[in-house]
């Protein structure tokens, strides 16, 4: 967290998310794309769409780690927005912290990067919405140590800049994590 470079947030009326890339691209061109990833990764018990080479996740089970609740997940439109795909680091929060600077190309790995995904209940990741750890934190607060730890990482590896607020809710966080 010190290393991290402290800046204000710069305006963010310039941010459109399609300045990101395309969304769930296979960064990792293994023939899934990275929102079918991260179900696999996150969700127990899956299954997948026959033909798809087990890239689209049917049905499985999330045990959330922001809310601490398990979720059914089964694809649909009226089931799939109950587990979405979760930016630790927001993409507005990242364009106000330096992304803006970056090429498409930069911004689309970020935006797909597995470091940056969670699968988590839509709701939450809903309200979340674009907030940094000044704002939110999990709600699960046993969860509350792995997640700031993680923010702080994608910051590091991006090279983003932090500000002072979320600087300030991620160092008492940290405090109270063990070793």
């Amino acid at each position: 967290l010190e290393a991290l470079a402290p800046a204000e947030p710069a305006n963010q009326d310039t941010y459109e998310r399609d300045d990101f890339g395309q969304r769930w691209a296979d960064i990792d061109r293994n023939g899934c794309d990275q929102r079918n990833d991260v179900l696999a990764r996150d969700l127990t018990d899956t299954t997948t769409k026959p033909g798809t080479h087990e890239c689209v996740v049917l049905t499985g089970t999330l045990h959330d780690p922001y809310t601490g609740s398990t979720i059914v997940f089964q694809r649909g439109q009226a089931t799939s927005e109950f587990v979405q795909i979760d930016h630790i680091v927001p993409l507005a929060w990242a364009w106000r912290q330096g992304a803006d600077t970056w090429s498409i190309e930069q911004r689309e790995t970020f935006a797909n990067d597995p470091l940056n995904l969670q699968a988590t209940d839509g709701p939450t990741n809903q309200s979340k919405s674009d907030r940094g750890p000044g704002d939110w934190m999990p709600p699960d607060t046993s969860y509350a140590c792995t997640y700031a730890a993680r923010f702080i990482e994608i910051l590091a590896t991006y090279q983003l800049t932090i500000n002072t607020t979320d600087r300030s809710a991620l160092a008492t966080q940290l405090t109270s994590c063990s070793a």
